[in-house]
Order: C-alpha cells, then sequence, then structure tokens
C-alpha cells in the first residue's frame, strides 16, 4: 500500500479572519470553507461537544493546500507562539514566491514578523523566515 499524495497541512488559529488575510496577501486563494460538529468530528478528534471553523487556502499552482481552523469549542489550547526554529515538531511551512522583499514588507502589514534577516543562500535564491498567523514560520524563497 502506498500513499496517494499528501493532502493538505492544518493549521489552528484564534482569529481566523486575519489568518486568511496573512495568507491572501500571501498569494493563497479560497477553496471553501465550513463548520464542522457532530458524533463524526468528536469521535475522530476525541473531544466531546467539538464545534469548529475551517477555510481551505490553495496555492495559485492548485498543488499545495492548507486548512485554517479556528475552535468554538471546546478552546483552544497554545504551545509558546514564538518558538525557535529548532523547536521540535512542524516549525514551517515553505513557499516560493516571486520578490522575497516585496512580499516580507506586504506580509509586515498582517502581522508577519522576520525571524532573522533576508539571505542570499546562492547566486539569485534569496530567504528567509518570517512568523505568520500563531507562531507558524512560513520560509520564503526567492528563485
Amino acid at each position: 500500500m502506498a500513499i496517494k499524495r499528501m493532502d493538505h497541512i492544518g493549521v489552528v488559529v484564534e482569529d481566523l479572519a486575519a489568518a486568511k488575510a496573512f495568507y491572501f496577501e500571501l498569494g493563497m486563494e479560497l477553496v471553501g470553507e465550513t463548520t464542522v460538529s457532530g458524533p463524526w468530528v468528536e469521535g475522530v478528534s476525541g473531544m466531546p461537544g467539538v464545534v469548529a471553523d475551517i477555510s481551505f487556502l490553495r496555492t495559485p499552482d492548485g498543488h499545495g493546500q492548507l486548512e485554517l481552523t479556528t475552535y468554538r469549542t471546546p478552546l483552544a489550547t497554545t504551545l509558546e507562539p514564538s518558538a525557535p526554529p529548532n523547536t521540535l515538531g512542524i516549525r514551517n511551512l515553505m513557499f516560493v514566491v516571486d520578490d522575497v522583499q516585496d512580499t516580507v514588507a506586504r506580509l509586515k502589514a498582517h502581522g508577519g514578523e522576520l525571524v532573522g534577516t533576508v539571505e542570499e543562500h546562492s547566486p539569485g535564491l534569496h530567504f528567509c523566515y518570517l512568523r505568520g498567523p500563531q507562531g507558524v514560520i512560513v520560509a520564503l524563497a526567492e528563485e
């Protein structure tokens, strides 16, 4: 048995509207939105009484999908939102962009903060880490 595909990455956020605005500014597109509750989601999540609002976004090429979820009940818990890049677990979402400097400037207007600096990794390849909603590190590369 083999994996057919990776479907999406899920990120739990406190403010769904602000998180969508951040990722829309990055260039992602809304695919759909829903609210989930009831026995099936309670069973899958192991959380009685769960109610969650979900927005699905995708990259312009249609290959990468992101699920943004906010929980009405039970309230979401949090880890340290400013955890460093070497913290165990999923630490970044990587996007290739047309212009790193322009993208950083636009995302800063939506609360994005550079983790370090924009660097030239090799001739013509600019790279940086930017902290986005809920402390998720968004890696940006310009080829």
